[in-house]
């Protein structure tokens, strides 16, 4: 059994609720919410970011608007729709309910 596997596959779970609970607390750019995922250890690399955030746009669960940017080419920001809003508030609540029930299991308290 390989452990790295194992815990790979627990982050990928999680991910989407993730990247949705950083935009849900306001506007971001993809660079900011890799930084807020690393802060909380769940690192992310732009080549998973990219294709998720483009998935999650075309779900129409965000949005996003071009900012000119004074050091490059413009930049794109994304914010949560209200589509997407009532999906992360299925997804907050499936997340409780999973995360009560392994505490249960995992302190014997059935």
């Amino acid at each position: 059994m390989n452990i790295d596997n194992t815990q790979s596959q627990m982050r990928k779970g999680v991910l989407e609720f993730c990247i949705l609970s950083v935009i849900k607390q306001g506007e971001a750019y993809p660079s900011d919410i890799i930084e807020k995922m690393k802060e909380a250890k769940l690192d992310i690399l732009e080549g998973t970011l990219y294709p998720l955030l483009t998935r999650l746009k075309n779900a129409e669960l965000l949005t996003y608007r071009w900012v000119e940017s004074s050091s490059g080419p413009p930049r794109k920001y994304f914010s949560m729709t209200d589509k997407g809003l009532e999906f992360y508030k299925e997804l907050e609540a499936t997340w409780l309910e999973l995360a009560n029930a392994v505490h249960a299991l995992t302190q014997n308290e059935l």
